[in-house]
């Protein structure tokens, strides 16, 4: 609980857990809607900019951010790190976090995979075991200067509400392509980092 409630940390923390997400994810669709608009970010193509904003917020806070990082980051990273390096803490804890998503999202391909099963597959695959242990590595380093589990929270809720609020494609060879750049450009960032 004292972790929870850890919120005095310098402003330069709370800066490095909210901006990385939706910098990233912005930057990667509108680099990459110079040669597709398909990867115009959905908040700029929606007529409902508010109903999706509340939304991504409210999910992110409360589905991602909160719920999942008591048990990731208040119970899995502090256990881990008596034994291990911040590296390999981040690499097992994002491996499985990125594994439970990975198979939530294969049991709910038939809806998004739109026929498209090699390139869905490729693209989970891309995203939930190479994004998220990436960015699980970028949310230990925080964590390892904070001792703040809000900090880590607001930081996962960065980038579930990014991806939500952003809308990146959901289908097909844009959807593959979304999940490697930003995979490649996360994993680029951590060895910058490091």
């Amino acid at each position: 609980l004292s972790r929870l409630l850890r919120w005095r940390v310098r402003a330069r923390w709370y800066a490095a857990a909210l901006l990385p997400a939706p910098l990233l994810v912005t930057t990667v669709l509108l680099a990459l809607s110079l040669f597709s608009p398909e990867f115009i970010p959905g908040i700029v193509t929606t007529d409902n900019k508010i109903a999706l904003l509340l939304f991504g917020i409210g999910w992110g806070l409360l589905g991602g951010g909160f719920l999942e990082e008591l048990g990731w980051t208040g119970f899995a990273v502090p256990r881990l790190r008596l034994q291990y390096t911040a590296f390999t803490t981040a690499l097992i804890v994002g491996l499985l976090h990125g594994t439970w998503h990975f198979l939530i999202a294969f049991w709910a391909g038939g809806s998004f995979s739109g026929g498209q099963w090699t390139t869905y597959l490729l693209g989970i695959v891309f995203f939930y075991l190479g994004a998220l242990p990436a960015y699980r590595v970028l949310m230990v380093w925080v964590y390892d200067r904070t001792a703040s589990l809000l900090v880590a929270m607001l930081m996962h809720a960065s980038l579930s509400a990014s991806t939500l609020i952003l809308q990146p494609p959901l289908t097909g060879a844009p959807f593959l392509t979304w999940n490697l750049t930003l995979t490649a450009i996360l994993w680029v960032v951590v060895a910058a980092v490091a």
